[in-house]
């Protein structure tokens, strides 16, 4: 009678056929824009800081660089992982103090962080060129 009411489990996980959830989407993204703004982005920053303080003719370069309208394309990326960590961020900190918990608040609020993080890219964008 056992072996009734035992279900059969999968032998393996394909975890890219699963439909996650958008606040569980959300949360991985913002995971990964996380690492992907420590890891490369720091380090770019840093150099890219030390070229424009180093000297004149340092800062005369990065300016060249940076005027060239495929590394401001370029930019949009981590621009986005910046801003997509950032509102997410905010979100659960909102979590944190017990706002908007509910299944039907947590999916609202992924929406908005993912709406808010491309409309912010793109103003910062516009910004840009």
């Amino acid at each position: 009678m056992e072996a009734k009411f035992q279900r059969k489990r999968p032998k393996y996980l394909n975890l890219l056929k699963i439909k996650q959830p958008l606040p569980a989407q959300v949360s991985i993204l913002h995971r990964i824009s996380g690492v992907l703004l420590f890891f490369p982005g720091i380090p770019l920053l840093l150099c890219s800081l030390q070229k424009l303080l180093g000297s004149p003719e340092g800062f005369a370069q990065l300016q060249l660089i940076l005027a060239n309208p495929l590394v401001k394309g370029a930019l949009l990326l981590p621009i986005w992982f910046f801003m997509h960590h950032f509102c997410a961020g905010m979100r659960y900190l909102a979590l944190d103090l017990h706002y908007g918990t509910s299944l039907q608040q947590a999916r609202l609020n992924s929406k908005i962080v993912l709406i808010m993080g491309f409309v912010l890219t793109a103003l910062v964008g516009a910004l840009l060129w």
